[in-house]
């Protein structure tokens, strides 16, 4: 049995999607000094071609992916102008005035295996008065008072019982993996490709032609072409499946502004009458953007919303972006692997962008084929990736089909919409029983859709009966004591300013 490996791989794109595919490929593949294992791994990106750079907030698949590569984090922090990232407030979601969090952390330690939410649900009903859920959620803590520190070592506390992510530029991220590559080995060519051809016996790419007359050839073709999908759509046809109906905002309007102190350690997400809009802290600025529906509001009333709830003075001209939810039904096909905007396109509500081109780049390299290209590793990382975009997708609906608002066309249509059904289930399931279904072990964990549910109003009919066999008192003292462990130990932490000027000094 002997494997025959692949020679060339060959990335169609830049920006953030193809270079963090190349990054791992040339750390992994790239070997001049062993002829006999060394892939070549080239890239090909046009100048004259921009890139999407609304990928700014992540989740914490970042941090890990930073270390996978072996990236020092003072490093990347002070080059990407980045700043640190707990969670996400949504301001408006569930009701006009309100205001949730998603925090990166569970919530406490639990009792007897079940988690410390359930236990407060059991409380809050003896007590209304007893303070939110979130007070149990150290990045939560964290966040509301504007501290960061990095987790610390040791046993299971307070101190550690977070994680987090970062707010970066995007295209500055994306320059500091392309020089990680090249030091790796990749090779970057520069060139418009205006023809793909294929190979008339199997119809895989063999070649594409620049328009300089140059030729690349390869064994593997990355698309990282954005929603241009000049591989996997123009070369191969895969069908594209239209969400559009489960989430019908088909418009975004990003604009930076400049930077308002204090520097939060949060992504703010604020609903508005026919979308919602971001904002997210940068060393040097601050992003912005609205996500909208067209068909409930125009391109002028989508810019006066966006420019009227900036905190800072705009920096640029609103650029826009049109978009269509869904996947491609199939993101390898042949020898063409789809990772990024070619592949699929969900809204950057729980910024999830970056992470499903991380999660892609992940699986490919646990599937990387052979010269045989065996067909069963593209059904299996088809079948991956179509599972892990459609529980993405679900996480998101449900922020639109939970919750009060009916004051606008928009929400009403959010509120009636028909849903998938594993969604509609989860829902039901939390709101009659307060369990929790987690149908996708690596997508959101049970905190995350606690926090959704919870900060959207769903409150479950009944508890966990087995939370009903502790005693009362002993809830009480548990949940006493751990809201004021968290709470002293958050006093102690720095600011989320002063950590950062001490890692990245201000320019």
């Amino acid at each position: 049995m002997r494997n025959r490996p692949l020679q060339r791989i060959v990335i169609v794109g830049g920006g953030s999607a193809g270079w963090i595919t190349a990054a791992p490929l040339a750390r992994m593949l790239c070997r001049p000094d062993q002829p006999e294992q060394h892939c070549e791994v080239t890239l090909v990106e046009s100048a004259d071609i921009g890139t999407v750079g609304v990928g700014e907030a992540t989740l914490p698949t970042v941090r890990f992916f930073n270390q996978m590569l072996g990236i020092d984090e003072a490093d990347f922090v002070r080059k990407t102008r980045a700043s640190f990232k707990l969670g996400i407030e949504f301001r408006d979601w569930g009701r006009k005035g309100h205001r949730f969090f998603h925090g990166f952390g569970d919530f406490g330690p639990a009792i007897h295996n079940r988690p410390l939410w359930a236990y407060w649900l059991r409380a809050r009903a003896l007590d209304p008065t007893l303070p939110s859920y979130e007070d149990w959620s150290v990045a939560t803590v964290m966040a509301r008072q504007q501290r960061f520190t990095p987790p610390q070592p040791g046993e299971p506390a307070p101190i550690n019982g977070f994680n987090y992510a970062f707010h970066f530029d995007a295209s500055l991220y994306g320059a500091y993996l392309r020089e990680y590559a090249l030091r790796h080995g990749a090779k970057r060519v520069e060139g418009t490709i205006t023809r793909v051809e294929t190979r008339p016996e199997d119809g895989f790419v063999k070649t594409l032609h620049l328009s300089d007359g140059r030729r690349i050839e390869g064994d593997l073709f990355m698309d990282c072409s954005g929603f241009r999908a000049l591989l996997i759509d123009g070369a191969m046809q895969s069908p594209y499946e239209d969400w559009s109906h489960w989430l019908p905002c088909d418009r975004a309007l990003a604009v930076p502004c400049e930077r308002v102190d204090p520097m939060t350690p949060f992504t703010t997400s604020t609903a508005q009458s026919a979308g919602w809009q971001w904002r997210i802290p940068l060393q040097h600025r601050t992003g912005n953007g609205l996500v909208y529906c067209s068909s409930y509001l125009d391109t002028a009333e989508a810019e006066r919303t966006l420019l009227s709830h900036l905190d800072g003075k705009p920096l640029d001209e609103p650029r826009a972006q049109r978009f269509v939810t869904g996947r491609r039904k199939k993101a390898w096909v042949k020898n063409v692997v789809a990772i990024g905007l070619s592949s699929g396109f969900l809204e950057p509500l729980e910024s999830t962008s970056l992470h499903l081109i991380m999660d892609a780049v992940g699986r490919l390299t646990a599937l990387l084929p052979d010269m045989a290209f065996e067909p069963t590793l593209a059904d299996e990382f088809n079948r991956q990736m179509a599972y892990r975009y459609e529980s993405v997708r679900d996480f998101i609906i449900l922020h639109y089909k939970v919750g009060e608002r009916r004051d606008s066309e928009f929400w009403r249509y959010c509120a009636d919409m028909p849903i998938p059904d594993e969604l509609a289930h989860q829902i039901e399931l939390f709101r009659k029983t307060g369990r929790v279904a987690i149908l996708e072990p690596e997508g959101f964990t049970e905190p995350s859709w606690v926090s959704i549910l919870l900060g959207l109003g769903i409150v479950p009919e009944r508890c966990d009966p087995y939370v009903d066999l502790v005693d009362m008192p002993l809830i009480s003292r548990h949940l006493q004591g751990v809201r004021e462990a968290i709470a002293r130990t958050v006093a102690t932490m720095p600011s989320h300013s002063s950590f950062l000027d001490r890692l990245s000094p201000p320019i």
